[in-house]
């Protein structure tokens, strides 16, 4: 008996000090933006455009995305990619300045691809504190005559 009073006397000797122990406070950073901190911003004109109806002879048909940097830093297009090779984007790789304007232009062509509706995406990855990335979207009917 003797002995068991030993070990709990033991081990509650060893544990109290462990649960004394405040434990440690840590500051929690919140990310808040600084009123002088310089960031790209990206705002495009529109986002989708409808070619309506078209016939497959008028292939490729092509539109001009319009966007503006309406940040306080240059704005940089890294990427645009879609996810088939009948549509192809076209963007300028060199920095937008704030306050400038810029185009990523779209071709479509549907040439000998199935005929009728279609909606396709573009994405748009850039520097944008806002839209880091973007989506843009193209969409119609081909028709075979």
């Amino acid at each position: 008996m003797k002995k068991v009073f030993l070990i709990f006397a033991l081990a509650a000797a060893i544990t109290a000090p462990a649960c004394a122990q405040q434990p440690e406070k840590r500051s929690v950073e919140t990310k808040t933006s600084a009123p002088n901190e310089k960031f790209a911003q990206i705002k495009f004109e529109t986002e989708t455009h409808d070619f309506g109806t078209f016939a497959e002879k008028d292939c490729p048909v092509k539109y001009e995305f319009e966007f503006t940097n309406v940040g306080n830093a240059p704005l940089i297009i890294h990427q645009a990619m879609t996810t088939c090779g009948c549509t192809v984007p076209n963007y300028s790789k060199d920095p937008i300045a704030p306050g400038g304007k810029g185009k990523i232009e779209v071709v479509y062509n549907g040439r000998g691809k199935f005929a009728g509706p279609f909606k396709k995406n573009i994405t748009v990855r850039t520097n944008s504190k806002t839209f880091a990335v973007a989506r843009l979207f193209i969409q119609g009917t081909m028709t075979t005559e």
